[in-house]
């Protein structure tokens, strides 16, 4: 049986989380029960390119606020597979091996590697590809211009862009998951609370009374909690009605892209609000949706 440690499972932190969903700048993507996957939205640069992938196990897309984009899928033997934009070889994941969850930014790909240790390819200009020193890490999360690391102890460390704080996570403690958004960071302590660091121009950093939240996602310059009771919360821009959940409900898994916010129920069918100028909502009819931790 694998190690783990009191600390780690005090705080509960899910190893390796494997997301079932997500939203890229202009498209989504979801994981279906058969391992295949699916996706709808903006496929100028054959982000959406995804029916021949199969014994997926984990998805993640690029959320890049200059509207281009990639989709990474992680398959049940380690290996990574990606399609999309790929000018700064943030596609280039071919070799990667022993890969136990993936995160994509803006130009970028992270994967994380069953021995703790974390790779990445990809726009480099800010460091936020600077982690081959990282271990002990149980999850990552990218952002457009910073990476983020969750360690097994429940703190958390990011490389790259500062410009607005939004790698001021040094006293962050109790974390059991991160997310990362245009220049924001947010964390979900153990004790349901939430945290949140860096550019606040849009109050998407103003989670302090959040309570009860499960699972956490950061969108352009908007974020969104799930609440244990299945409905969810959401602070920050809402030009394009992103930031409309308040009548979500069952809902188990939430994705937030440039504009645009997923739910995935707990029935395997998704819902969406938000931009939607490239059918990135166009979920409704979507059915048998991984549910996380399946």
């Amino acid at each position: 049986m694998e190690y783990i440690s009191p600390r780690e499972a005090a705080l509960k932190v899910e190893r390796w989380p494997k997301e079932p969903i997500a939203a890229g700048y202009r498209h989504t993507v979801g994981l279906k029960l058969d391992g295949t996957v699916i996706a709808v939205g903006d496929n100028k640069y054959g982000q959406c390119d995804v029916i021949g992938w199969c014994d997926i196990v984990a998805v993640a897309a690029g959320n890049a606020h200059t509207g281009n984009a990639h989709t990474i899928g992680l398959k049940s033997d380690g290996t990574v597979a990606a399609v999309g934009w790929n000018k700064h070889d943030q596609c280039d994941v071919s070799g990667w091996r022993d890969i136990v969850a993936v995160a994509a930014g803006w130009r970028r790909t992270v994967g994380l590697k069953s021995d703790g240790t974390v790779v990445a390819v990809g726009r480099n200009n800010e460091g936020q590809c600077n982690v081959s020193g990282w271990h002990d890490m149980v999850a990552v999360a990218a952002g457009d211009w910073h990476t983020v690391g969750l360690k097994s102890d429940g703190t958390a460390t990011i490389a790259g862009n500062n410009r607005y704080g939004q790698s001021n996570v040094s006293g962050w403690r109790d974390i059991v998951a991160a997310a990362a958004g245009y220049l924001h960071t947010v964390g979900l302590k153990s004790d349901g609370t939430v945290a949140a660091v860096g550019l606040n121009k849009h109050d998407q950093c103003d989670v302090s009374g959040w309570r009860g939240i499960v699972a956490i996602a950061a969108g352009s310059n908007h974020t969104i909690g799930l609440k244990s009771d299945g409905t969810v919360a959401a602070v920050g821009w809402n030009e394009h009605g992103q930031c409309n959940v308040s009548g979500w409900r069952d809902i188990v898994a939430v994705a937030a892209g440039c504009a645009h916010t997923l739910g995935l129920k707990s029935d395997g069918t998704m819902v969406a609000v938000g931009g939607n100028e490239y059918g990135q909502c166009d979920v409704s009819g979507w059915r048998g949706i991984q549910l996380p931790g399946n």
